[in-house]
């Protein structure tokens, strides 16, 4: 279907670029040419276009024999205004009214425009036969490359909608995997860093120890034991002057409270 709104596009551009320069004929010319381009369009219709052709070469045979049409045309006039130009000119000398010269070189032009255009209207009509039935035909045994996998892989309705449900599933699945993995992958991190944080740990009871050997101060574990057991009564006493402390400042506080 995108191949045939193509052609309309090229019909229609092409009419505007034939229509661009004409001879200033009494209408002969524009005449025909109308008849021609209204007499493709109606064999552009959808029943009569070969859509998997357009398809595949990317225009159709219609399409092309209007550009052929158009182009011929659009040269033909220009030709034939040089020709009557200098027609003119030789047989101004001759002629005693030059008005008169140039109206009969007009209709003598005219004439011979028709008549051109008649006959390659009729073998642009042979041209897109051959065309159609003999170059632009593609055959049976050829496909599209999009249509190559429905030939190698025939299904029916039922299997493909099967497929696409299990594809579906295998997405949705795919999906899951993803989302656990990046969970993996954060829990793996802040493993990674809960170890660097206890091997900097082992790493500061190993100095301790040595330093603790070397100052021949006894056994290690013995003496670690003491002194935790010393820090905890330390803070102990932290805690208690503590609350001591926060007392004092409250009765303080109270008293000046009084006093004032």
């Amino acid at each position: 279907m995108c191949s045939a709104g193509k052609v309309d596009g090229d019909t229609v551009h092409t009419t505007s670029c034939s229509t661009s320069w004409r001879l200033p004929t009494k209408g002969a010319g524009n005449l025909e040419m109308a008849e021609y381009i209204t007499s493709e369009e109606e064999a552009m219709s959808p029943s009569s276009l070969k859509l998997y052709e357009a398809q595949f070469f990317g225009f159709t045979p219609q399409t092309c024999m209007v550009r052929v049409y158009s182009a011929f045309h659009d040269c033909l006039n220009e030709l034939l205004l040089i020709v009557e130009a200098v027609f003119v000119r030789k047989l101004s000398g001759t002629e005693a009214n030059g008005e008169q010269l140039r109206l009969r070189a007009r209709e003598c032009t005219q004439k011979l425009q028709i008549f051109l255009q008649e006959r390659f209207k009729r073998l642009s009509g042979r041209m897109e036969t051959v065309l159609v039935n003999n170059v632009l035909s593609v055959p049976p045994n050829v496909l599209l490359p999009d249509d190559q996998p429905h030939k190698k892989y025939p299904q029916r309705l039922e299997e493909v909608l099967k497929l696409e449900s299990s594809l579906a599933e295998l997405q949705q699945a795919y999906q899951v995997e993803v989302c656990a993995r990046q969970a993996l992958l954060a829990e793996l991190e802040e493993q990674r860093e809960v170890q660097e944080q206890l091997d900097g740990i082992l790493r500061w009871i190993g100095e301790l120890q040595a330093a603790w050997m070397q100052e021949g101060m006894g056994s290690f574990h013995n003496s670690f034991r003491v002194m935790m057991q010393s820090v905890k009564k330390l803070q102990a006493v932290v805690g208690e002057i503590n609350k001591k402390s926060k007392r004092l400042d409250e009765d303080s506080s109270v008293g000046w409270t009084h006093m004032v």
